[in-house]
């Protein structure tokens, strides 16, 4: 049956995450003074910061902690490998981070030439994200793209998230989209392709961050712009 519904994540899917968070935490780093006070580096910090970030993201994601202690320990940790035991200063990171970051709505090279390109095109688009919900719609909204989604989901909604069987079947419902015309694209081989796929929709991978990740029955994609070969 042909693809009707398309369903996007959104963070290094769509919007540049990496970029965006990169461009925020320098700008929070520089006014704290970090380097002042503790000789610190912000790329050798924020390099650390990536990696403790991602590893607790992957811990949500499988549900072994929720994001109250992400966010209680994704800057507090990513202090402590350098020695300075500070929870005030991790904490005004965490908080000045949620809400600065929207200042920097950079997307993905190509998205608004895709997204243009499928509505062109009368498919039905959507937003399946992993992401807290309190930002996910400011970022399609600050971005300029929010226009083009009949639905953005956010995990936080029913507190399940991708790779679950439970939030598939939530943003389909929310969409009114039936499985067999479904399609779901995003950058996290285990949330988006296996999630996807295990429940039964046609998924793409898109390889931004060259994992060069291979399975029977999945669509590569290095740049968004080849979306428009299979669509």
């Amino acid at each position: 049956m042909k693809i009707q519904h398309i369903f996007f994540d959104l963070d290094n899917t769509l919007w540049d995450h990496r970029r965006n968070a990169y461009l925020t935490l320098k700008d929070i780093f520089n006014r704290q003074k970090v380097s002042e006070k503790y000789n610190l580096n912000f790329e050798d910090f924020h390099r650390e910061y990536f990696t403790i970030n991602e590893r607790l993201w992957e811990q949500i994601r499988d549900g072994e902690i929720d994001k109250d202690y992400l966010r209680k320990h994704r800057f507090y940790d990513s202090f402590l490998f350098f020695g300075i035991d500070d929870l005030e200063l991790a904490q005004l990171f965490e908080d000045n981070f949620l809400d600065e970051i929207l200042n920097y709505n950079d997307l993905v090279e190509g998205a608004f030439d895709l997204l243009e390109y499928l509505s062109e095109k009368k498919y039905k688009l959507h937003i399946l994200s992993n992401g807290f919900k309190e930002v996910t719609y400011r970022k399609c909204e600050l971005s300029g793209i929010k226009n083009y989604f009949e639905t953005i989901t956010s995990a936080d909604e029913i507190n399940v998230r991708k790779p679950h069987r439970e939030v598939y079947e939530y943003a389909l419902n929310k969409a009114g989209a039936k499985k067999e015309e479904s399609m779901m694209i995003g950058d996290d081989w285990i949330a988006d392709v296996e999630g996807g796929k295990s429940f039964g929709l046609q998924v793409v991978f898109f390889d931004v961050f060259n994992d060069n990740y291979q399975a029977e029955g999945v669509e590569v994609i290095k740049k968004l712009a080849e979306l428009k070969n299979l669509l």
